[in-house]
């Protein structure tokens, strides 16, 4: 018998298996990623508040489970894929550049996958 055949053991095959996942199953972005909201215009109401539109924050949790993309739903787009929301947090310095509250205040927003741009 061939040594090359003898080799590769059923417990060595699975070692070297990796499970690919679908688009969308994992999140994108982890707790202390910097993100910056994207700055888009769409027709329609959108759940992104045109006063956050490029700002920068940190990506403060993973809202879990995938879920339907609610705006897209909502103009019959989504066909029922699924992606993260994500909680954001921007600090009020980036919002309002003279503000002069503490350094550490920030505003809290959920934002859908899609929107988020990594920095």
């Amino acid at each position: 018998m061939n040594s090359k055949m003898t080799s590769a053991s059923p417990t060595n095959a699975k070692a070297t298996r990796q499970i690919v996942k679908a688009l969308g199953e994992e999140p994108a972005f982890k707790a202390g990623d910097r993100v910056r909201i994207s700055v888009r215009y769409p027709v329609g109401h959108y759940r992104v508040p045109i006063y956050m539109r490029g700002k920068r924050g940190t990506v403060e949790k993973i809202l879990k489970p995938a879920a339907i993309n609610n705006e897209e739903e909502g103009f019959g787009r989504n066909a029922g894929s699924k992606g993260f929301y994500y909680r954001v947090a921007v600090p009020l310095t980036e919002l309002w550049p003279g503000y002069a509250g503490p350094p550490q205040d920030r505003l809290v927003i959920e934002v859908f996958e899609t929107w988020l741009e990594r920095i």
